[in-house]
């Protein structure tokens, strides 16, 4: 079982966690998780994801059920920069892009489709 590193930065930072399933096809699986290789996925989206203010993105995956670590400035507001996020070029094209492999509605953003997941435990001291 390997790891994970994970970046520091020069502050503290939120963390946002989400989930969101994948139609359950390993063929789509297969795909979905190609299209979000380096050689892959679009620029636009990855500038975009930045433009808004989230510092870091890792998206994990186990069956078809995927979780994504946000990390974002302490004053971040989510709910403005996902609005904002929607907005950006090519941002609702990748989703319907997207869409195919998940479960979720035709039109769907990712507000809609990733679900926020609550803590409920945490070791910290």
């Amino acid at each position: 079982m390997k790891g994970y590193n994970v970046k520091n930065y020069p502050g503290p930072v939120k963390r946002y966690c989400r989930t969101l399933d994948l139609k359950n096809d390993e063929a789509l699986i297969a795909e979905y998780i190609k299209r979000h290789s380096q050689s892959e996925a679009w620029p636009e989206i990855l500038e975009g994801i930045r433009s808004v203010g989230i510092l870091e993105m890792e998206i994990y995956i186990t069956g078809n059920r995927l979780f994504m670590i946000v990390e974002t400035p302490q004053n971040f507001d989510w709910d403005s920069a996902m609005a904002r996020l929607g907005t950006l070029p090519r941002q609702q094209e990748w989703e319907d892009y997207m869409a195919i492999f998940q479960d979720c509605r035709p039109g769907d953003t990712a507000t809609d489709k990733w679900k926020m997941m609550e803590r409920m435990f945490h070791l910290y001291e």
